[in-house]
């Protein structure tokens, strides 16, 4: 079976989440400065199998795009140009960061550990993919 890998873009970090070859659980895989990503994405899509890629896209509550939007396009369009044969998915991201902050004191995890920016990137990526995984079986999509 392939994977679904979920990123979390930012300007600095991006957040990177990752299912289980059998699509059934998410969890976070790391995050990788914003320069390093194509060398790290090299890296895994030749160590694992990755059907899809989906990209967190950022909307305001009235349903605008987020000012990173035009980051995220360009960075989408190198994506589909880099790995053409692996299917690449948008996903709105509202509220995963919130999400992610509530999830870490939920589970206990220290103050130091919830300000560390990183963890927050690949916690967010997970709800991410997890909604989009959700969002995928709800519809009955493959």
């Amino acid at each position: 079976m392939s994977r679904i890998l979920a990123i979390d873009y930012g300007l600095k970090r991006i957040g990177l989440a990752v299912t289980d070859p059998n699509r059934i659980i998410a969890t976070n895989l790391t995050t990788v400065a914003n320069k390093d990503i194509f060398v790290f994405l090299d890296n895994y899509v030749t160590k694992e199998i990755v059907a899809e890629i989906v990209v967190g896209y950022p909307k305001h509550l009235n349903n605008t795009d987020n000012e990173i939007v035009t980051k995220i396009d360009e960075f989408i369009v190198k994506l589909k140009n880099k790995y053409p044969k692996i299917q690449t998915a948008t996903y709105d991201e509202r509220y995963t960061s919130k999400l992610a902050a509530f999830a870490m004191v939920e589970a206990g995890f220290r103050k130091k550990t919830r300000q560390d920016k990183a963890n927050l990137d690949k916690m967010s990526a997970t709800i991410l993919l997890q909604g989009y995984m959700e969002y995928k079986k709800k519809f009955n999509l493959k």
